[in-house]
């Protein structure tokens, strides 16, 4: 019997229903996992493991592959901090001790309150508009320590329903990859990528 919701359980099924094998599902569903428990549990895995018809040990071979599927629980806004080549020569790391000193969140930890986690990554496919900054996987180029900063004072203040990469980047972003020519009306509702089959996504005000 799944302990998940009858929410999350509908959207597990039409996530499983778009691939011809329902193995092919197992990464979509441990963000569904994760939204569920706000973590990766033993108890998610085992769950994301029965809608894909493979044992907990190939779904846990997955999740332990890459750093997107958090083990520990995740603060509302994960800012997460691209320290990768082109990032670091153009001051990423600097970017990096500015959201740690202004949040007082050092890298891989959350805040006591549980509203912010800092962690610095490998590249996030956003060379040409480094620095790079993501909250919620919702990507800011050219960021400064300064405006950095503005960010960190930002989430902590307003506290945004919904995490829109469009409008932080017009807040807090400087020069760009290349110009965005399709405007971004879904953002995050947490700390997981803002895709609608996943019930991740909304529009601001929406949530």
């Amino acid at each position: 019997m799944s302990r998940w919701s009858e929410a999350t359980q509908e959207r597990a099924r039409r996530l499983v229903e778009r691939y011809p094998e329902r193995r092919s599902a197992v990464m979509p569903l441990l963000y569904l996992a994760m939204a569920e428990e706000g973590r990766l549990t033993d108890d998610g895995v085992a769950e994301v493991a029965r809608w894909c018809g493979i044992t907990p040990a190939q779904v846990q071979a997955v999740a332990s592959f890459y750093t997107m599927y958090k083990r520990e629980k995740t603060g509302t806004y994960l800012i997460s901090c691209c320290t990768s080549l082109s990032c670091m020569l153009l001051g990423g790391d600097e970017v990096l001790e500015a959201v740690e000193d202004e949040s007082g969140v050092p890298h891989g930890e959350t805040d006591d309150e549980g509203l912010i986690s800092v962690e610095h990554v490998e590249c996030i496919g956003a060379c040409g508009g480094a620095p790079a900054v993501q909250v919620n996987y919702e990507l800011i180029e050219g960021v400064t320590p300064d405006k950095a900063r503005e960010l960190v004072r930002w989430l902590k203040g307003a506290r945004p329903k919904v995490v829109l990469g469009d409008e932080m980047q017009e807040l807090f972003g400087g020069r760009r990859s290349f110009d965005w020519a399709i405007p971004e009306e879904l953002g995050a509702t947490g700390p997981y990528p803002a895709f609608q089959p996943f019930g991740t996504a909304a529009r601001e005000g929406t949530e």
